[in-house]
């Protein structure tokens, strides 16, 4: 086929068309290769709300965190589809003695206490972060993508050396699909079930991670409410479960009695991309095949939009050393 691009960027979720974006602000000509659209990846069902969901302290995830905080933080201020800053509440059932380590990207996060919180909850954090509908999200990066040159190809490849065939340059934004294009046995699915909610006035997020019941979250949006969830990992079913989906129910109307009767709109089942040993954001010291540069970009698990315009930025910089 011969290097048509600088680069090519395997995965069009979020992680895929973000990197894709930077790498053409940096003045590559681009092209993504999907097997599947955007709107059948697991970034389309994510509930999308910026928060580090069991991701461990690193700097540099703080860092990536905190870049993709101002950058949705731009972007809402812009106008752009999908994009806007929310109030919201973690409850927790435990005593407060320390601020979250991801506090440190947010202008805003304070400690709620007394009047603010009520039995079962002891205390909690109130603090604004971007809420982000991928239905319109994830076309406005494409097209934006598009506008700008970008090229999409959408073809199933069985080895990330294929990718080789488009350009001298790969990004391996893969996701759970990494297991098998790298053999990394670390990458595992996380399924998360959410049931989708008429809103019935609701404007502010609610998350009560302390659930012993599971793990639950209200989440409004323009027109419907994200009420969650699981994180089972190892879990490959991306059936719903009635009995899941009445547990979700459960739990998100005893946190917001508001909820009651509300209209059920739909039921949504997501693998996120887990990766044990964390996000694998590396250049690979020996790229197969025709690959000159191979830089990896997965792993993210329930982090995915939380992360990645911050991942995009070193994605690109790991590519541009090679020049």
């Amino acid at each position: 086929m011969g290097d048509r691009f600088d680069a090519v960027v395997v995965g069009a979720g979020v992680i895929g068309l973000t990197t894709a974006l930077r790498l053409q602000q940096a003045g590559a000509r681009v092209a993504v290769v999907t097997a599947e659209q955007s709107a059948e990846t697991t970034s389309s069902v994510a509930a999308a709300v910026w928060y580090p969901t069991r991701t461990r302290f690193e700097p540099r995830v703080l860092e990536w965190a905190t870049r993709t905080h101002d950058e949705f933080a731009c972007q809402a201020a812009d106008g752009v589809p999908g994009v806007v800053m929310r109030p919201t509440r973690m409850l927790l059932r435990r005593p407060i003695h320390d601020i979250p380590w991801w506090a440190l990207a947010l202008p805003d996060l304070r400690i709620l206490r007394g009047d603010e919180v009520r039995a079962p909850f002891s205390g909690g954090w109130a603090f604004t972060v971007p809420t982000v509908e991928m239905s319109h999200y994830l076309p406005w990066l494409q097209q934006t993508f598009s506008t700008a040159g970008g090229t999409l190809i959408h073809r199933r490849i069985d080895a990330l050396e294929q990718a080789g065939a488009w350009a001298p340059v790969v990004v391996n934004a893969s996701g759970l699909g990494a297991r098998a294009l790298c053999g990394d046995t670390d990458v595992r699915p996380v399924r998360g079930q959410l049931v989708l909610v008429a809103n019935p006035g609701l404007h502010t997020s609610v998350r009560d991670e302390d659930n012993a019941d599971g793990y639950t979250y209200v989440h409004p949006r323009s027109t419907d409410v994200v009420l969650g969830g699981t994180f089972e990992i190892g879990e490959w079913d991306t059936t719903p479960s009635p009995a899941t989906a009445a547990a979700i129910l459960r739990r998100c109307t005893e946190l917001l009695p508001e909820l009651a009767g509300a209209p059920v709109l739909g039921h949504r089942v997501g693998l996120r991309p887990f990766r044990d040993s964390g996000v694998r954001l590396e250049a690979d010291p020996r790229p197969p095949g025709r690959i000159r540069r191979l830089v990896h970009n997965y792993g993210h698990g329930g982090a995915g939009v939380t992360l990645a315009w911050g991942c995009a930025d070193a994605a690109t910089a790991l590519v541009h050393q090679s020049r």
